[in-house]
């Protein structure tokens, strides 16, 4: 296809966005968010899976036609938006691909429209679970907006990848989505609750950005995007406030927050500060994400390749056997002597400068995907931990 739109909400459009940063340039990938929210019809609302989410309205843009494909992904099918979106592609002559529950009125409107219908594959949501003798159901439940299970992601991504994978637009090797659930798996292993904080990265990651302002820098499409997804979990998981951009752009974007009142530049230790009733001030917390794309020699067990970087050994890679840790998230080292660019070298300046702290995480597999699976799984599990932490 000319272009590749992928219309939704939530984690089908970050999916959209993902898909765009693993096309690159090569291909046209645009994502289509909702442009306007009608409200829903009384009558309607008992059927509709949310309120609000029900009368989100999409546009074709202006240029979409014959040579474009529109990609359709809903995790609840009853958008009444997405159903007039698809019959407006079909009467542009779009190539449409949906991907809903079946039975549900999308899934329903992709056979009028000769759509091609692909699977959505919920997993064990809990976020619609009754509430519990306190009334909890989780953070972020509203009567008509509920939480997004925060798996959704992969049920979006997946079917889309698989598709683009066919189509040549996204330039993935034959076993790349089997490799991905791999990466996924071991991550969930690897950061899983009992697992202790000083052998668990999520847990040191969400206790490194306990008490901050985060700024999430990326230096790529790739972290761009996991970066964006990492900001938006912190606000549905923990309640968190971040800022997410790209290098360079982020440097001037948020100068001047390093000199404002979240900056070191804002005297803590005020000698007429009420230390006793008065909490610890919020400071900045830099998160750079990267995707070095350096080969190492694999470990056994590896099969994607080699994994997150943490302080290099005597080979250069992870482990000072030159064994890769199975792809064991660390930090890099701020004294780490290999070559960097120069937004990323402008940015530890910049919070050299201003006493603010900042924390690199690097994935140095070559694919990708598998690098933004990787950064992706880390920062799920960490704005969990974060979420869990404020709670107690």
């Amino acid at each position: 296809p000319r272009a590749v739109l992928v219309a939704g909400h939530g984690s089908a459009l970050t999916a959209g966005e993902m898909l765009a940063a693993l096309a690159g340039t090569a291909s046209l990938v645009a994502p289509l968010p909702p442009t306007d929210a009608a409200p829903v019809p009384r009558a309607d609302r008992a059927t509709a899976p949310a309120v609000f989410t029900a009368g989100l309205a999409w546009q074709l843009p202006g240029w979409a036609g014959p040579l474009d494909l529109l990609v359709i992904s809903s995790a609840a099918g009853g958008e009444r938006g997405l159903v007039a979106l698809a019959e407006q592609a079909y009467a542009r002559g779009c190539a449409i691909v949906v991907t809903a529950p079946e039975g549900s009125p999308l899934a329903e409107a992709a056979l009028q429209v000769r759509a091609l219908p692909l699977p959505f594959v919920p997993s064990a949501d809990t976020s619609d679970a009754p509430a519990d003798e306190d009334g909890e159901r989780g953070r972020g439940t509203e009567p008509d907006l509920p939480a997004e299970d925060p798996a959704a992601l992969w049920a979006h991504l997946a079917p889309l990848l698989a598709l683009t994978q066919k189509l040549g637009v996204t330039p993935l090797p034959y076993d790349a989505l089997a490799a991905s659930a791999d990466l996924l798996d071991a991550t969930a292993v690897r950061c899983r609750p009992d697992a202790a904080a000083y052998t668990n990265p999520a847990k040191s990651l969400a206790a490194r950005l306990a008490g901050t302002v985060p700024l999430l820098w990326a230096e790529g499409p790739v972290a761009g995007a996991a970066a964006g997804r990492f900001a938006a979990q912190l606000a549905e998981r923990a309640g968190r406030p971040a800022l997410a951009g790209l290098l360079p752009q982020a440097l001037t974007a948020h100068r001047g927050m390093f000199t404002g009142q979240l900056g070191a530049g804002a005297d803590p230790d005020d000698f007429f500060r009420d230390r006793v009733e008065e909490p610890d001030p919020l400071h900045l917390q830099v998160l750079l994400l990267r995707q070095t794309a350096e080969e190492a020699p694999a470990g056994p067990g590896s099969a994607a390749g080699p994994g997150f970087g943490g302080a290099p050994g005597a080979s250069g890679a992870p482990g000072a056997s030159g064994e890769e840790e199975d792809g064991g998230p660390a930090e890099v080292p701020a004294d780490d002597a290999r070559p960097r660019s120069f937004g990323v070298t402008r940015a530890h300046r910049l919070a050299a400068a201003h006493d603010v702290r900042l924390t690199e995480y690097a994935s140095r597999r070559p694919e990708p995907l598998h690098a933004l699976v990787e950064l992706v799984a880390l920062t799920d599990f960490a704005a969990v931990y974060l979420g869990l932490a404020a709670q107690s």
